[in-house]
């Protein structure tokens, strides 16, 4: 077992087993990216099998991304002052025990709870795996273990509706958790077995106030806005709790301002480039997110696809989005990142405005060619946009600011389920409405809760008239919601231009840019 003493540590000198120890790392990691959007190609189905609402089926994946963005941040300070390996174990257990949980849930709010506590333990990972990189690694090795950690956080998140389509056709819902529990065993024995024991030498301050008051804050803004899906942006169920989480989290930047060391540090925002950098991309994510919520709903309700079938019809985004990272690196160091993710957002803003004239009877290749511009603009922008924050980053300030960005990141993909949900839903809703006033009030409401639950109200009642009403109704539901994504398409070309032409990036992080780029080209 590679051993080391506590602090600043010489990295370990067994090489072959310190990259087994980054493959298992690597596992877990994009098990983690994996569990993201692993769920969306099942919420059709769980909306029948759990009888879940819309609002349901948002916190099903709203839970295990609200916790993520919240427990981000403490997460490496968590390892700094009771050590990496530990917290990387308890982390590993949490995430398999919740797994297991989450497989065998009876009900809608078990699985929540569940994905939360399994959102807790993803969120740990990721910072306590990458500290753990400069402990196992020496600078010359670090850009090339950097990039195998990002493309394993990356990958997972495009073969997660795949997987787990192909899981949903051939085993009950719960299989695509109990997937997680032999790459959990794996990654927890290389990491007892390979990782060596690290702390810093001072031990941090757990910023209690600081967590508790971002907590609230994230959870009370995300609950008035799926809230507002239910009842109407203008009710006081909605407005009540978001403008209590803005004030709460008004507080928190106040509590952020204080001379003892605190969960983030506010001087990152003086260099325009992380600034500019980190607002780009959580835009990117925000759309990301919010075509992986809808278009799942939209491939089984209107095309009649399965679970699998979901899943493979978002393979041209995912051949887009690594041709968008291949195409951008090779001109960086050229023309910077400003135009470059200028760009990508100028292709998302184009494929999505193209996706909201799609209808009931369009076929799959006008979709998956707008779906493909869309992925190669996302690929474009997002690693890029990364990049130009995590470059003005010192090396004492890395570790926070990583998480930081991060955490930020995570906040836009859990607002872009929450807005683009509640879009989505109250759509549906208004547009479906007058073919179901006829209807007997419980049948109504069913069709009502969801796309999926208004296709097996028309196939009980054997009628094509409700089914045709209930998939022109998610069409428009999802036009709508592509509009808003496309205004924010908008803003991210314009929010591009703040960063500066030319680009300032370090060997090291071309490098490991470079590296991720050849495990992509290699992935495909």
């Amino acid at each position: 077992m590679i051993e080391s003493a506590p602090g600043v540590t010489a990295p370990a000198t067994a090489d072959g087993r310190k990259w087994w120890a980054l493959g298992g790392l690597a596992l877990s990691l994009l098990v983690v990216g994996l569990d993201l959007t692993v769920l969306n190609v099942a919420l059709p189905t769980l909306s029948t099998s759990l009888k879940a609402s819309t609002s349901q089926l948002q916190w099903f994946a709203n839970s295990y991304n609200l916790a993520m963005a919240i427990a981000l941040l403490p997460g490496g300070l968590l390892g700094d002052r009771f050590g990496r390996k530990r917290m990387l174990v308890i982390a590993l257990t949490a995430f398999g025990v919740a797994s297991g949980f989450c497989a065998f849930a009876t009900s809608s709010g078990e699985l929540i709870v569940w994905r939360a506590v399994l959102g807790v333990g993803a969120a740990l990972l990721i910072p306590l795996s990458m500290s753990v990189l400069t402990v196992l690694f020496t600078p010359e090795e670090r850009p090339r273990a950097m990039g195998i950690w990002a493309t394993a956080n990356m990958l997972g998140i495009p073969l997660g509706p795949i997987l787990g389509g192909w899981l949903l056709d051939h085993y009950w819902w719960g299989s695509v958790f109990l997937i997680n529990l032999p790459v959990v065993v794996i990654a927890l024995l290389a990491v007892m077995w390979l990782v060596p024991e690290s702390s810093a030498e001072t031990k941090p301050r757990i910023d209690l106030p600081g967590l508790a008051a971002s907590a609230i804050g994230l959870a009370a803004i995300t609950y008035g806005l799926i809230k507002a899906g239910d009842a109407g942006w203008g009710s006081a169920r909605a407005l009540v709790p978001m403008i209590g989480g803005l004030v709460v989290l008004a507080g928190f930047v106040q509590l952020q301002r204080r001379p003892q060391q605190t969960l983030i540090d506010l001087e990152l925002f003086r260099a325009r480039a992380f600034t500019w950098g980190t607002i780009l991309s959580t835009i990117v994510s925000f759309a990301l997110f919010g075509l992986m919520f809808t278009l799942p709903q939209f491939y089984q309700a209107v095309e009649g696809a399965d679970a699998f079938g979901t899943g493979l019809r978002l393979l041209p985004m995912i051949a887009g989005l690594m041709a968008g990272v291949r195409i951008g690196q090779p001109f960086l160091k050229k023309v910077g990142p400003g135009p470059l993710i200028g760009a990508g957002f100028v292709l998302l803003t184009v494929a999505l405005a193209i996706g909201t004239t799609t209808g009931v009877h369009d076929g799959y290749g006008y979709i998956a060619f707008w779906l493909t511009m869309g992925g190669v603009g996302v690929g474009l922008a997002m690693p890029i946009a990364m990049t130009a924050a995590l470059d003005e980053l010192t090396p004492e300030r890395a570790g926070v600011g990583s998480g930081l960005l991060m955490t930020i990141r995570q906040i836009g993909g859990t607002v872009a389920v929450a807005v683009l949900g509640t879009v989505l839903n109250s759509q549906y809703r208004s547009h479906l409405a007058p073919a179901t006033a006829h209807l007997p009030a419980p049948l109504a409401d069913a069709a009502t809760r969801s796309a999926g639950s208004g296709v097996a109200v028309a196939a009980k009642l054997h009628s094509p008239a409700l089914l045709e009403s209930v998939r022109s109704s998610l069409v428009h539901a999802t036009s709508m919601t592509m509009w808003v994504s496309t205004a924010f398409a908008v803003v991210g070309v314009l929010a591009a231009t703040q960063l500066p032409r030319r680009a300032r990036v370090s060997t090291s992080r071309a490098e490991a840019a470079e590296s991720t780029g050849d495990l992509l080209n290699a992935a495909d």
